[in-house]
């Protein structure tokens, strides 16, 4: 019986120490194929290359793996991973382990869960992983147990189709973490602002920043679970439909 095909990617580039812990963490289970961004690509949500080409070339940067840079986003990874192996389909799609959470609404900007949602656009099991620390040198030993755990239940579980995992790590000891828990995404956003800041030549640019406020601090979203040290397990889909509305906005008779 032949293994199964693992796609990875992630949003920190191939360098990224996390994409590294990620690949030593499922290399077992499977046979793997990396696309990785060739530059940091966080915060792309699903962006895709149109106006420029893409060039993914092999690199043996991870040895004996099957392994490509790409200069796309982390989606442009994934479909040039797909392009790569013709009419095979990957068994199972992950991404990460991004330096930094992707919890709550910023699934919506995380580069990492965007490719794990084109993924389940494709009808792949899919998955990303996040760890709560931003550090290029982050410590992800714990994250090795958890996402080589969270793999093997995939693996013999299967996810349904169209769906994909959303998992963030605490950044804590193995001993340290209280569990894993399937919960719900919180309702927080970010408070944003602008840094105005002055160049060498006089002139004002400025700079993204802002607060992530959670807006709930209610006990079963995965904001409050990962504060309290709980591995937080989301399932996302990319149906974007409010059902509820549907009803309402028919009774505008627009038609008329």
């Amino acid at each position: 019986m032949s293994k199964p095909l693992i796609l990875i990617t992630n949003d920190d580039g191939f360098t990224a120490k996390g994409l590294a812990d990620l690949i030593d963490a499922v290399k077992e289970f499977g046979e793997l194929l990396i696309v990785a961004p060739i530059h940091p690509q966080s915060g792309m949500g699903h962006a895709i290359t149109v106006n420029e080409p893409i060039r993914f070339e092999r690199t043996n940067y991870f040895k004996t793996i099957n392994a490509y840079h790409c200069s796309g986003t982390p989606v442009d990874c994934i479909k040039a991973g797909m392009y790569l192996l013709k009419q095979r389909k990957p068994d199972l799609i992950l991404s990460g382990i991004n330096h930094g959470s992707n919890v709550s609404t910023n699934v919506l900007y995380s580069g990492t869960m965007s490719a794990a949602v084109e993924g389940a656009l494709e009808g792949i099991p899919s998955i990303g992983f996040s760890l709560t620390d931003y550090s290029k040198d982050a410590d992800f030993s714990a994250c090795k147990v958890i996402v080589k755990k969270v793999v093997q239940k995939a693996l013999e579980n299967k996810i349904e189709k169209g769906i994909c995992l959303n998992v963030n790590i605490p950044n804590v000891s193995i001993e340290e973490i209280k569990g894993i828990k399937t919960c719900r995404q919180g309702k927080a956003f970010w408070d944003d602002t602008f840094d105005e800041r002055v160049d060498p030549l006089g002139k004002k640019y400025y700079w993204l920043t802002g607060s992530f406020i959670d807006h709930e601090q209610t006990d079963d979203t995965d904001v409050f679970l990962l504060k309290n040290n709980y591995v937080t397990i989301v399932p996302i889909q990319f149906d974007m439909t409010a059902y509820n509305q549907i009803e309402t906005i028919k009774k505008w008779n627009l038609s008329k």
